[in-house]
């Protein structure tokens, strides 16, 4: 241990540089994730599409990023962090470019699922790097930070962005985008390197294979309280998802009459909460070895707290600081991560935490067009520069979805087995 120790010192700044780039590339794939959502009408009159298309453009993101997340591991395994992030940062920029410059749905459409490609690489990827170069009594806060800079990124594409479209447009900011990411697979491939003092050590060419994937996402599956992670997850970051990432800024500028900019950066605070949160939430759940408890008051939280802000008529000081209240409740969304780890195998630990982050993302997938064909359907056919108008009354049913979700999770929670922050399986209690 004292020369992985010293090996690490010697290297002085470059592991904080490649964590760093690492990191910047999640910061972007968020930014990427709620973009459209200061985009709706943009999108709605360039396309001339409905809410429900609107919606399912944003959401392919989600499909693409969802969908990879199991194969991710196994790529990460072949070709190592620096050749599969450089490659994702150049797909990120080829999905903007053409998003940017789509003179159809279908273009756009290409577009995003790139986007999502590309994203879908960020966070494993990311953490990759920093188990490589990082003792591992430095792993969580590493990924708490890295948590924090992606909520950072998404703060980015609201208020910022909404003020660079209007000046610029959208398609000119997200040209920008491009090249931000072209700029940053060059240095990914430059700085980072794939092994680090803390790398696993290389398996042998003789040494037999192990199980795939697949193997152990059926190991996880065969454990109900896996289920129970793929309910509570999902139902807490779909609300958020759907409403911060997309439909929240036409909300408030339906329901409140705020111009465009400050309509982001009013939904923005929801997800300002959900970045201060989430390190702080981690620690005090392993400080008091208790999942649980923190599991109930975020999920039960939130389900009131949406309530009081979608239906209680409250000034728009309050609503806002009623944002950011939900997305400091959501901070216990992070916990379900370590919550599925703990009830399963840890040789089965990637393939669990795979297929529980491919269930997060889904619900971005599923949410966010669910919510535009819901607006869609109490539309009364208003029209503002050939983008549909909803009123804010047909906001009010369609977003009823949201506090129906953090009752599906208060469910979860109330199913979920406390772990006491140690692993389950009498074989895994010693590691």
């Amino acid at each position: 241990m004292t020369g992985r120790a010293d090996t690490t010192r010697g290297a002085g700044w470059l592991p904080w540089v490649m964590w760093g780039l690492g990191a910047a590339f999640y910061f972007y794939a968020f930014f990427q994730r709620v973009a459209p959502s200061v985009m709706v009408e943009d999108l709605m009159r360039d396309f001339a599409a409905a809410g429900a298309i609107t919606g399912m453009l944003s959401a392919l993101y989600f499909y693409t990023y969802a969908g990879l997340q199991l194969p991710v591991g196994v790529l990460l395994d072949g070709w190592g962090p620096r050749k599969l992030l450089t490659s994702a940062a150049l797909v990120s920029a080829l999905g903007s470019l053409l998003f940017a410059t789509a003179d159809g749905l279908w273009m756009a459409y290409l577009g995003r699922a790139l986007i999502g490609v590309g994203a879908a690489v960020t966070w494993v990827g990311g953490l990759t790097i920093a188990a490589a170069w990082f003792p591992p009594q430095r792993f969580a806060m590493i990924s708490g930070m890295t948590m924090a800079l992606g909520m950072i990124g998404a703060v980015g594409g609201q208020a910022p962005l909404a003020a660079a479209v209007d000046t610029l447009g959208w398609r000119t900011t997200m040209t920008g985008a491009a090249g931000f990411a072209l700029l940053l697979g060059g240095a990914l491939w430059l700085i980072v390197r794939d092994r680090g003092p803390y790398s696993p050590p290389e398996r042998a060419a003789d040494e037999p294979a192990r199980p795939g994937i697949l193997y152990g996402v059926g190991q996880a599956l065969r454990r109900p309280q896996t289920w129970v992670a793929c309910l509570y997850g999902p139902m807490m970051a779909a609300p958020i998802l759907a409403f911060a990432g997309l439909w929240g800024v036409p909300y408030m500028m339906s329901t409140y009459g705020l111009p465009r900019t400050d309509a982001a950066m009013a939904t923005s605070a929801m997800l300002l909460g959900w970045g201060v949160a989430s390190p702080i939430v981690g620690w005090m759940s392993d400080h008091f070895r208790r999942r649980k408890p923190f599991m109930l008051m975020a999920s039960g939280g939130n389900l009131v707290v949406s309530l009081v802000w979608l239906y209680a008529g409250l000034p728009l000081w309050a609503v806002i600081a009623l944002f950011f209240v939900t997305g400091l409740f959501n901070g216990g969304m992070v916990l379900v991560f370590a919550f599925a780890r703990e009830h399963n195998r840890l040789r089965h630990a990637g393939a669990t935490l795979g297929f529980v982050n491919m269930s997060v993302m889904g619900s971005g997938a599923v949410f966010q067009p669910l919510l535009g064909w819901l607006l869609d359907l109490g539309w009364q056919g208003g029209m503002m520069d050939g983008a549909r108008v909803y009123s804010p009354e047909t906001y009010g049913l369609a977003l009823a979805v949201l506090p129906g979700c953090w009752g599906l999770a208060l469910l979860a929670a109330l199913l979920a087995r406390e772990t006491r922050c140690r692993q389950v399986d009498s074989e895994d209690r010693a590691v």
